[in-house]
């Protein structure tokens, strides 16, 4: 079982950043690939980035390449999302996944076994 805590969310202007964290409960974090998804309002649940268990790999959407990096520190048991340059469209609420499969989170249709509550990004322009 893991439980998944986000925070960093907020409100900033576009071209402006913010830093996502996604604490999680466990002792066994690097087994687990990590995960950001988001959904906009009125629109289904995208896929953002995530990250292999050992933070060596990693995949980006296409709408985020580039602006976005995902990263953790598996001392600190902790998944971040870094998102530069932002624009309105990137406004959503953000979720983090986990799954000890790194494929489960890298192909559709991307159905990681635990999230967060999620954090609400807002962007404005």
């Amino acid at each position: 079982q893991v439980q998944l805590v986000e925070s960093g969310g907020g409100l900033v202007q576009a071209g402006g950043s913010l830093r996502l964290s996604c604490a999680a409960s466990g002792r066994t974090f690097s087994s687990y690939a990590m995960g950001w998804f988001r959904q906009a309002p009125g629109k289904g649940r995208e896929f953002v980035a995530t990250v292999s268990g050992s933070g060596g790999t990693t995949y980006y959407a296409e709408s985020v390449k580039g602006r976005f990096t995902i990263s953790r520190d598996n001392a600190k048991n902790t998944v971040y999302l870094q998102m530069n340059s932002l624009k309105p469209e990137d406004t959503a609420v953000y979720y983090c996944a986990a799954d000890t499969s790194f494929v489960t989170m890298r192909l559709p249709p991307r159905n990681p076994s635990y999230w967060g509550q999620g954090t609400q990004v807002t962007v404005s322009s």
